[in-house]
């Protein structure tokens, strides 16, 4: 083995001791950890770093290149922002998780081969949802519960396609995969259902908003990030991606507008944003791909920090439903300052990350010939703006004055926060910088004449859109409410489905069981009857009929005996 190791092995062995250490101790622990990872990383030369030979297997656990870099660099920021964003909490539980699970993430990027992929795979099944559950609350746990099943599954369907796949090669390498080679589907299903797929995406909305305020800053940033660099590793260019992703930017913006949960509403915009880097993926050139990553290195910074931004509103008020609030800018002016930064981001304003990353994936598939991808692409751009960019801030902060009054986010929030919107904006002012982290060299110019006044025309418009359906009352209204979503087809139909079955089935039991006893009845009866006290064969037979019975079976005998 050689002596490098991965970056994420700092996390999560230094999670261990989170618990023996209390206070500021555990604080400033907790903050050296990332930047020492961090150190680390920067020491690291590109290549094959973490060769290891168990029982003649060789796996590579650490592989150094621009694409794992991006993604490191990207999880140790989001790394150290949740640490300062969780300062305040004392639960070991999920300081630890949060350490494990960040660690885990990084260890799946470095991963070279596809067992070592599949191990970090569950460590951030099993880190994450702790993030649920400490909410401790009845809903939090179903909903973890729900959300491990379908994570764990996600993994059984990784082993088994490698295990597949290594039977036919004889190879676990970690590399361009296709949908018709050995085990290749079983991969990319497994890689789906993390990355939120349609169908396969409820568990998304489900789990996240019933996390505790800063766990799903966490869960934003990590687990579907992991699925779009695994896609993007061994799916790039698979023709499927492109409608796939098309699909998951536009459908979660209906759900996003009925929503009155603010923490789903971000659920909803996360899988809408996914769909974007699908699609990046699916095209498979240099831009789209360099787009893809880009995107999801921005997509962690300011979808963490309007998920911080909804946690900081839930650790005050007590609650995120649009119904429930209004006016908060009057108590909380930093949080809705910062709110506004992330809104901006996602909805592509210039001078903003999201202008700079979410363009280059439209480019390139204009560029590519697809031109409805494109349509429905500039559609959900507009969309973004109506539930993620207009909806979040102004049902949080503004709107009508729901009465309520609190203080400001703590300290620790608000630096978190505020180290999350210079990222964002250092990121759109100064898109060159940024640029050159990406896996491939590029001469992209987001800052053309063009592309402004486009985007600021449909930033716009769809500012105008918004105006008039509040306006005229078509917008629709913050109400409580339970939106069914696929998950219906597991929670409704499949309870139903297997309620059934188990009916059927006890209903079969019962007329097999009562067939059987009228069989058993039946026989003892018949037995009884030619064998009873008074059966027929009970009876005293005259000498000469067994005589006749015996010559009969003796001649039987004879003939079988010959024949």
């Amino acid at each position: 083995m050689t002596g490098e190791f991965s970056p994420g092995l700092i996390l999560i062995l230094g999670a261990l001791l989170v618990p023996l250490l209390r206070g500021r101790l555990r604080a400033i622990y907790m903050l050296a950890l990332p930047v020492a990872a961090f150190a680390y990383l920067l020491t690291l030369p590109q290549g094959d770093l973490g060769i290891v030979n168990i029982g003649g297997l060789s796996l590579n656990t650490l592989r150094v290149d621009k694409l794992s870099l991006l993604f490191c660099y990207v999880f140790l920021i989001a790394t150290l922002i949740c640490v300062v964003y969780a300062l305040h909490l004392r639960d070991t539980v999920q300081h630890v998780a949060a350490l494990i699970y960040a660690g885990s993430a990084i260890g799946a990027i470095f991963a070279g081969d596809l067992a070592t992929l599949f191990i970090y795979w569950e460590g951030i099944a099993i880190a994450s949802v702790f993030l649920i559950w400490s909410s401790r609350t009845e809903e939090s746990y179903r909903a973890g519960m729900r959300y491990l099943i379908i994570q764990v599954g996600s993994g059984v369907l990784l082993l088994a396609g490698l295990l597949i796949h290594y039977r036919q090669t004889g190879s676990l390498a970690f590399g361009v995969l296709a949908l018709d080679a050995p085990g290749g589907l079983l991969i990319f299903l497994a890689f789906g259902i993390k990355a939120a797929f349609p169908i396969l995406h409820a568990w998304l909305p489900d789990a996240y908003p019933r996390g505790t305020p800063t766990g799903t800053v966490l869960l934003s940033a990590f687990t579907t990030k992991v699925a779009i660099y695994a896609l993007a590793r061994g799916f790039a260019g698979t023709d499927i991606l492109i409608p796939i992703g098309t699909v998951m930017a536009a459908f979660p913006i209906f759900y996003a507008v009925i929503e009155n949960d603010l923490r789903r509403v971000l659920a909803y915009s996360l899988n809408n944003q996914l769909g974007f880097m699908v699609v990046g993926i699916g095209l498979g050139t240099e831009l789209a791909l360099n787009g893809a990553v880009a995107h999801a290195f921005a997509d962690i910074l300011f979808k963490g920090l309007l998920f911080m931004s909804m946690g900081a509103v839930l650790f005050r008020v007590g609650t995120v439903k649009g119904s429930e609030l209004g006016g908060l800018y009057k108590s909380m002016p930093w949080t809705t300052g910062f709110c506004i930064v992330g809104a901006a981001s996602i909805s592509a304003f210039p001078l903003f990350s999201g202008f700079v990353t979410k363009s280059m994936i439209m480019t390139a598939a204009m560029e590519e010939g697809h031109f409805w991808v494109w349509i429905v692409l500039l559609f959900a751009s507009a969309g973004v703006f109506h539930h993620a960019g207009i909806k979040i801030p102004y049902f949080a902060f503004f709107a009508h004055d729901s009465g309520k009054r609190c203080q400001e986010a703590p300290l620790n929030m608000l630096v978190a926060m505020a180290i999350s919107a210079a990222l964002c904006i250092g990121i759109g002012c100064f898109p060159g910088l940024f640029y050159g982290l990406l896996p491939f060299e590029t001469a992209y110019r987001p800052y053309t004449l063009d592309h402004v006044v486009a985007q600021v025309q449909l930033l716009f418009l769809s500012a105008l859109a918004f105006t008039i359906l509040m306006r005229t009352g078509i917008y629709p209204p913050e109400l409580r409410s339970v939106n069914l979503d696929a998950e219906w087809l597991y929670r409704r139909l499949g309870r139903s489905l297997l309620e059934g079955a188990r009916a059927a089935g006890e209903a079969a039991w019962k007329l097999l069981t009562r067939g059987f006893g009228h069989g058993v009845s039946f026989a003892i009866a018949y037995v009884r009857r030619h064998h009873g006290p008074e059966g027929l064969l009970a009876r005293p037979w005259p000498i000469g009929t067994m005589a006749v019975w015996t010559t009969i079976m003796l001649a039987a005998y004879l003939v079988f005996f010959y024949l």
